[in-house]
């Protein structure tokens, strides 16, 4: 029995991918507070739904220039 998990968090690598970033810049948009996250011990994370808030408040600043 198999079953398709979807993550509930994602690592700033993750997103890197999702968003065809490259970790750096994911990484720099988490210090200057464009991209939300937490730490989790050591570890930062995402949460999707913050993934979604970042690209449609990039889409409303495009739209409004």
């Amino acid at each position: 029995m198999s079953q398709n998990l979807t993550p509930r968090w994602y690592s700033p690598a993750e997103v890197a991918v999702l968003l065809g970033f490259g970790i750096s810049k994911v990484k720099m948009k988490i210090a200057n507070g464009e991209l939300r996250s937490i730490k989790d011990g050591k570890y930062r994370r995402i949460l999707p739904e913050w993934v979604d808030e970042y690209i449609r408040d990039q889409v409303e600043r495009q739209e409004a220039a």
